[in-house]
């Protein structure tokens, strides 16, 4: 596969295009380790699930794009063993000249290869999976459907969990969810829409996860003193749209 690449700036913010107008990655230059779109800071959510300091070890992303997420998970988590996979080699090179893609190492591996495949041939199990992968008409294709949702929740470990960027003004959004929600036994939940469009849902298998609000956002508060990675608005956001019934976040 040849994805066509094309890199713009503006106001001190470089992004990735694949041969079209819609935005597949952003870093801001003077700051090129942070989540600089709203959808990439939602798709760290996970964390405000997990209490253990130590969690998660095994991450798996699928689709490279600018970079952003690999970039947070390899400074902000070190116990995490990263495995990033790319169908595209023209991807990662282009992520490891323009946005600080960092440099494979004990920690972090890059897999060229097809996601489906990838995860069909595997028989490793993670414990936060991380899926962004859009062609250049913002369509997630194989990886947003029923068969390749199952396959993730099969690569998960017991209390793993999984966030995917949608995006909610596609004509397959809302069977995407559907498809999600079947294959995760209705463990599985879209966040409210950011405002570009992009929708971030959740799922996970084992044991029902239940946080309460004061929880979430002492998380969210600490995750930001230790990271810079603030998900204060991201509560707020959730409690906002009717998603913290009883005080709760259930999932």
């Amino acid at each position: 596969m040849s994805t066509p690449i094309d890199i713009s700036e503006h106001r001190g913010v470089r992004y990735l295009h694949f041969g079209s107008e819609w935005v597949q990655g952003a870093m801001r230059i003077r700051r090129p380790y942070d989540l600089e779109l709203a959808y990439t800071r939602e798709m760290m959510a996970p964390l405000l699930f997990a209490s253990p300091s130590d969690w998660p070890r095994r991450v798996l992303t699928i689709g490279v794009g600018a970079g952003s997420l690999c970039k947070f998970v390899h400074r902000h988590l070190p116990q995490a063993r990263l495995t990033a996979v790319e169908i595209d080699a023209k991807v990662v090179a282009v992520a490891e000249q323009f946005f600080k893609l960092p440099v494979e190492d004990s920690r972090f591996r890059v897999v060229i290869a097809d996601g489906v495949d990838y995860l069909l041939d595997t028989d490793a199990c993670f414990d936060l999976i991380l899926l962004d992968g859009f062609d250049q008409h913002a369509r997630a294709g194989a990886l947003a459907t029923l068969p390749f949702y199952q396959t993730c929740r099969a690569r998960l470990a017991d209390e793993g969990l999984l966030a995917t960027n949608l995006f909610g003004r596609s004509k397959g959004f809302e069977a995407a969810v559907e498809h999600l929600q079947a294959a995760f036994d209705g463990r599985a939940m879209a966040f409210p829409s950011c405002d570009s469009g992009n929708v971030v849902a959740l799922a996970t298998r084992g044991e029902a996860i239940a946080v309460e609000a004061e929880v979430l956002r002492a998380r969210a508060y600490a995750l930001k003193e230790r990271t810079g990675l603030d998900l204060r608005p991201t509560v707020t956001r959730l409690e906002e749209a009717g998603r913290l019934a009883g005080g709760q976040l259930i999932l």
